[in-house]
């Protein structure tokens, strides 16, 4: 269903077992990341109502999950670490060239939101199926179908704001070139990485 073209090496839940309280860390600031690209699509974009109104509500759901997971910190005993440097998407954002009609713009920046939303709702799936602690594991899948959910709306918007044709090959490319860069990762303690 994702389209993803290169699966997470499944061994990645071994150091994510091993790193749990990093994952956490980590995975939280996904979620606040994902709660600024809902409110920049907002602000640089004003007059997509449609979008707009989508994203206000991704916003308050993304805060949600940030809130959900900074609680699980908590409840660990630690506090939430420090934000660091998404390999993933900063290889990820290099693909499509910058400048374009601001049409252009929008429609990279959906593909780019939906590649990665689909990739933590593998990532998710594979959380939810692995892991030892069954707690943590039940709440990694609530957390896939959320963000299942989310993929199919940027791909969607993606869609309807460009040329559908051309929207689906810079997908197809999009997943190609996300494919390589996942050759080099799944090897460290972070969602993406």
């Amino acid at each position: 269903m994702l389209g993803l073209k290169l699966p997470t090496d499944p061994r990645w839940v071994n150091i994510v077992e091993k790193n749990i309280d990093e994952i956490l860390t980590d995975h939280a600031y996904c979620e606040q990341k994902a709660a600024s690209t809902a409110v920049s699509l907002i602000v640089s974009f004003p007059e997509y109502t449609e979008l707009v109104q989508e994203m206000v509500a991704l916003v308050r759901e993304e805060m949600g999950h940030f809130k959900m997971v900074h609680d699980r910190i908590i409840a660990r005993g630690n506090v939430l670490g420090r934000d660091r440097k998404d390999e993933y998407v900063i290889a990820l954002i290099k693909f499509f060239p910058k400048g374009g009609s601001r049409t252009t713009q929008l429609v990279h920046r959906l593909l780019y939101a939906a590649l990665i939303e689909a990739r933590s709702c593998e990532r998710f799936r594979l959380l939810s199926e692995e892991l030892k602690d069954k707690e943590l594991a039940e709440f990694y899948h609530k957390l896939m179908v959320s963000e299942a959910g989310h993929y199919t709306m940027f791909l969607k918007f993606a869609r309807k704001y460009g040329d559908e044709t051309e929207v689906n090959q810079k997908w197809s490319d999009l997943l190609s070139f996300e494919a390589e860069i996942m050759k080099d990762l799944s090897k460290k303690e972070s969602i993406h990485g």
